[in-house]
């Protein structure tokens, strides 16, 4: 009797390259148990969205037309996302629907903010990291990190180092630009490290290495550290200068670029460690020690040779990328976000247009003169992620209109005015929970814009100092890691196809719950001890 010929091994670098955010049962290596689980989850959804709708619309919740309808859509829109009847993308265009044809607002308006920036700065990121993956940059830069003395015999070390960069990075560099410019790094380490389980036979031939236990750690470290960091300066996150701008403005008290630093860092700093702790547990990598990995990196270096044209073509666009991203904050540090030039600077190196201007350089810088062949053609660009970039959109939709609607603020009021809370502690708590959950269904940015205007008159009529709460509101803002259109960051690395969104719910749920007891605890004696909110 013939044996059944045993499927061909695994292309891990094909299936990083053609990678897909959304997959049906049929496209994954799944587990009888992982399938039932799947299966049921994705059918539930497909009668739990509308049913969760309709029984909205029809409760009695005492808003107006405009802000109950969007309310009752956006719950339904969250169940698509979170049980994935429909790829996650497709859901968010249901939700689009709905709300033009339920009279919420009219097309035009509802489409408007697609426009956005940031969906800019995903399509020139993502062509970058395209043509890194293509030509073997991102290896290379995966091949320096795991050389690093005692950092790639663990896996742990390597996602904590990981981390640490993508922390520091982000402090002075967006945390949308600091996730872009190190995905292809955390793919080709993710694609390293596949390859060595594959090599000693740790893992099915036929495995599928986008669904690795330490890839959902090590992407999730990448978008996670990089809220972290970017709450480490005034100028990491756009809600820390929103915060801050309305804080000074409601009390008159300046918040220094040092003293804003010399508060945040002890919270960023066991912020870190809870969010180690929190991914490793969570997502236990499949190997603990990578023996071999020092002969390994110089078996694939030597494979690699010399840097060709076409590296060198996109070390020069990533390069020019990355110095017009940074540059906007060296001024801050320097002439302060106040000045004339901070205005200036950042205000022309936008992020979204300084992406999509690098990514224009890899159509322009020849590999071939005289085949008139580029760094990378339009056929790679076609490949990139598209779904990712419609779904934070999306999310970018929502977040409009929960503030143009004025349901944000009702929600805050109202949750306030039920509760009836009188304490600094009290209050400085429901400023937090409120600045995360709104951040979870739209962009940190947004959440700042609407969750810091609430508190501080709430605190100011209850005879409590607004500096705390606010401030707490400002840091809580930067949080809300369940959903890809949570963050950027989210939605960058989702996009990746390497985390699926229940790992990044579990994950983020847990992520959310801590931060939150640590702003709440650690925020007060900091600006205590530092003499800040008199």
């Amino acid at each position: 009797m013939d044996r059944p010929t045993p499927p061909p091994p695994t292309d891990v670098d094909k299936a990083f390259l053609g990678h897909a955010t959304y997959r049906s049962l049929g496209e994954q290596q799944l587990s009888p148990v992982e399938e039932r689980f799947e299966r049921g989850r994705r059918t539930a959804g497909l009668f739990l969205a509308p049913l969760v709708t309709i029984t909205a619309l029809l409760l009695p919740l005492g808003l107006d037309d405009e802000q109950h309808t969007l309310a009752a859509i956006l719950l339904g829109v969250i169940v698509l996302w979170v049980t994935e009847p429909v790829p996650i993308p497709v859901g968010g265009f249901i939700g689009i629907g709905a709300i033009v044809l339920l009279g919420v607002v009219p097309a035009a308006e509802a489409l408007a903010p697609f426009g956005s920036p940031t969906v800019f700065t995903f399509i020139g990121a993502f062509i970058l990291a395209q043509a890194m993956l293509k030509h073997g940059l991102a290896k290379r830069f995966a091949m320096w990190m795991l050389n690093l003395p005692g950092v790639g015999s663990s896996t742990t070390r390597v996602v904590i180092v990981f981390g640490l960069i993508t922390c520091l990075l982000s402090a002075f560099v967006s945390n949308t630009a600091t996730v872009a410019m190190l995905l292809p790094t955390a793919i080709g380490i993710l694609t390293v490290i596949a390859k060595l389980l594959q090599a000693k036979g740790l893992v099915a031939r036929d495995f599928d290495p986008l669904r690795l236990r330490v890839g959902a750690a090590l992407m999730l470290m990448l978008a996670y550290g990089a809220s972290v960091g970017g709450l480490l300066t005034p100028v990491g996150s756009p809600p820390n200068l929103i915060g801050r701008g309305l804080i000074e403005e409601a009390t008159g008290e300046t918040i220094s670029f040092l003293d804003w630093m010399l508060l945040a860092l002890p919270i960023c700093a066991l912020m870190f460690v809870a969010l180690a702790v929190v991914l490793l547990l969570l997502n236990r990598p499949e190997i603990k020690h990578l023996e071999g990995v020092s002969e390994w990196v110089a078996t694939e270096k030597a494979a690699l040779g010399r840097f060709s044209r076409a590296e060198k073509n996109t070390l020069i666009a990533f390069a020019v990328t990355v110095s017009l991203w940074i540059f906007p904050g060296v001024i801050a540090v320097v002439a302060g976000t106040e000045s004339e030039l901070y205005t200036s600077v950042s205000g022309r190196l936008n992020e979204g247009v300084v992406a999509v201007v690098g990514a224009a350089l890899l159509f322009l810088l020849p590999t071939d003169w005289k085949r008139r062949e580029y760094t990378l053609r339009w056929s790679d660009a076609a490949r990139i992620d598209w779904g990712t970039v419609v779904l934070f959109g999306t999310g970018i939709i929502f977040g409009s209109l929960l503030e143009s609607t004025g349901l944000a603020e009702t929600i805050g009021t109202g949750a306030f005015d039920s509760l009836g809370l009188t304490s600094t502690f009290a209050i400085t708590a429901f400023a937090v929970l409120l600045a995360i959950v709104i951040s979870e269904t739209t962009s940190n940015t947004a959440a700042a814009a609407v969750v810091v205007p609430i508190i501080i008159p709430i605190a100011v009529a209850a005879g409590v100092n607004p500096f705390v709460p606010a401030l707490a509101a400002t840091f809580g803002a930067s949080f809300g890691f369940m959903l890809p259109v949570s963050t950027p960051q989210n939605a960058i690395v989702y996009g990746s196809g390497v985390v699926p969104i229940t790992k990044m719910i579990r994950s983020g749920v847990s992520f959310d719950v801590l931060g939150a007891i640590l702003i709440l605890l650690m925020l007060p004696v900091m600006v205590s001890v530092l003499g800040l909110g008199g």
